[in-house]
């Protein structure tokens, strides 16, 4: 019954292209648009405008993110720009929508047009399994940047949720020496019990100048002036955290800290498992809602 329905995927980067290539392998039909840029590399009805794309499908994939101006679907391998207006209007109501990270601006304008979206972006099993990515992703730019080995340098990662979890057992299973900043006594309680070095946030200036590598989680500025002014020229700042980020940059480039803010590594660092990721989720969400 699956292999019946029908997709159009309408922008996004390598991800989607994988995501497109993955969804005609198991046996789906599927439309695209925004994609004259990027060879495919397989069978697809490639629909000359959104009307053409949309047009007798069942569902139609939004990218991640699916917008980057509130206006237009993000689809870098796409000359013309796709306005959301004109996507809205060729979507009936017998047709679902199905974006990663949707705006506030574009939920309230689909509203507009009685298209009710879900995000994708919003599901657990891809945010934990994004993290893998996200984590080697981190360690690739840390192995490039630095001038030593990982394996018995100091790393500081702040933030023990889901991708500093993943990023502690990667870089204590190398070799490095791991030292968790968190704020909860459960939280510290867990980081002992992998065996890595607990700190909690009121502790972060007493230590901070210690470290080779800091890897901040945390979507808020954890690095300030004051907590920059501490850490050590040779020590090498990534921040993993979503807009508006951990890190002062402006502060940390004035003081001489090398700080890289590294935002969507899977789709950067591993394009076509991140795909296989919003597949699977997709699929997932469409089974569960029973359309």
């Amino acid at each position: 019954m699956r292999n019946k329905r029908s997709f159009a995927v309408i922008g996004g980067d390598l991800r989607q292209v994988k995501l497109i290539k993955s969804l005609v392998v198991d046996g789906y039909h599927v439309s695209v648009l925004g994609f004259n840029n990027v060879e495919i590399g397989i069978e697809v009805s490639n629909g000359q405008t959104i009307e053409e794309a949309v047009q007798d499908v069942d569902y139609i994939i939004a990218p991640l993110p699916c917008t980057v101006d509130d206006t237009t679907v993000n689809a870098p391998f796409c000359d013309e720009p796709i306005c959301y207006k004109e996507l809205f209007k060729c979507i009936s109501d017998k047709q679902l929508l199905i974006g990663g990270k949707i705006s506030e601006k574009i939920m309230n304008l689909a509203k507009i047009y009685n298209v009710f979206p879900i995000d994708y972006f919003d599901r657990e099993e891809l945010i934990v399994l994004n993290t893998i990515p996200t984590a080697e992703g981190a360690i690739q730019i840390a192995m490039e940047e630095l001038p030593i080995t990982l394996h018995n340098s100091r790393c500081l990662v702040l933030g023990f949720g889901r991708i500093g979890k993943v990023l502690s057992k990667m870089l204590a299973g190398i070799g490095a020496k791991v030292t968790v900043e968190a704020r909860k006594h459960s939280d510290i309680a867990w980081v002992k019990s992998y065996g890595y070095q607990g700190i909690y946030l009121y502790e972060i200036g007493n230590y901070i100048g210690k470290f080779d590598i800091i890897f901040n989680t945390i979507p808020k500025v954890m690095l300030d002036q004051q907590t920059l002014s501490k850490i050590s020229k040779e020590c090498l700042v990534i921040d993993l955290a979503s807009k508006p980020g951990g890190v002062d940059f402006e502060m940390a480039r004035n003081l001489g800290v090398k700080a890289i803010w590294a935002l969507s590594l899977p789709g950067k660092v591993a394009s076509d498992t991140a795909g296989e990721i919003i597949k699977d989720t997709i699929l997932n969400m469409i089974e569960e809602l029973g359309v």
